[in-house]
């Protein structure tokens, strides 16, 4: 059975913060707040999905009821990043020939996302690179998201391989308890905003480079 590499999207294939960010300051200017958020420094945020950005908005305004605006305003945010889903997002240099280069040595690929599977489908098709990958599970194609395997598991099988050998390239903690739940080996990125401060996390590996990819891969599963 193929070795099958699972890689998070967000932060991890692609820098899509500013698309995100983009997408909460419109709910914050629709309510009068202008532009809480920014687009550089609170990258690490847009990673941990909308509701994480909303609720840092909301809170910046001082608002009392920060959960309840957040919940209100998700549905809002994701048709406003629906519609402008990949206006400023980019692949991370090298990424789309680290994977074509993994699929070349007999790997197979999938994405484990907790972005919503459509608008995960729409992206990595807006990318170019929906057909680098023999699966994609997203944050609601289970009942369950990540750091529950269940989702991992699935990417793995609907790429026609097994848990047992495979692994995990991401960007945040909730990649590693994914990983750790599952019990595979995880790779975290360091290009994105906690740059080697990810390193904390104790990892099987760092990627500095998708260059890299292919014989840090190699070398996990040797």
């Amino acid at each position: 059975m193929q070795k099958t590499v699972v890689f998070d999207l967000d932060g991890t294939l692609a820098d899509t913060s500013a698309d995100l960010i983009a997408a909460a300051n419109a709910c914050f200017r629709t309510r009068g707040l202008g532009d809480l958020l920014d687009p550089g420094a609170d990258a690490l945020t847009a990673f941990h999905g909308g509701r994480a950005m909303l609720r840092l908005g909301y809170s910046r305004a001082g608002r009392a009821d920060t959960e309840a605006l957040a919940e209100a305003d998700y549905r809002p945010l994701l048709d406003h990043y629906g519609a402008h889903i990949c206006e400023e997002t980019r692949l991370y240099p090298g990424a789309a020939e680290a994977v074509s280069a993994l699929r070349a040595a007999g790997h197979a690929t999938a994405i484990c996302t907790n972005k919503p599977e459509g608008l995960a489908r729409d992206l990595v098709a807006a990318l170019g690179i929906a057909g680098l990958f023999d699966a994609l599970i997203g944050a609601d194609t289970l009942p369950v998201r990540k750091p529950d395997p269940a989702p991992y598991a699935a990417a793995v099988a609907g790429a026609g391989g097994s848990v047992a050998r495979s692994l995990l390239i991401g960007d945040t903690n909730t990649d590693r308890e994914t990983a750790r739940a599952a019990g595979v080996p995880c790779v975290l990125v360091t290009f994105g905003p906690e740059g080697q401060g990810i390193a904390r996390l104790a990892p099987e590996a760092l990627l500095d480079y998708y260059g890299d990819l292919p014989a840090l891969v190699a070398r996990l599963f040797a």
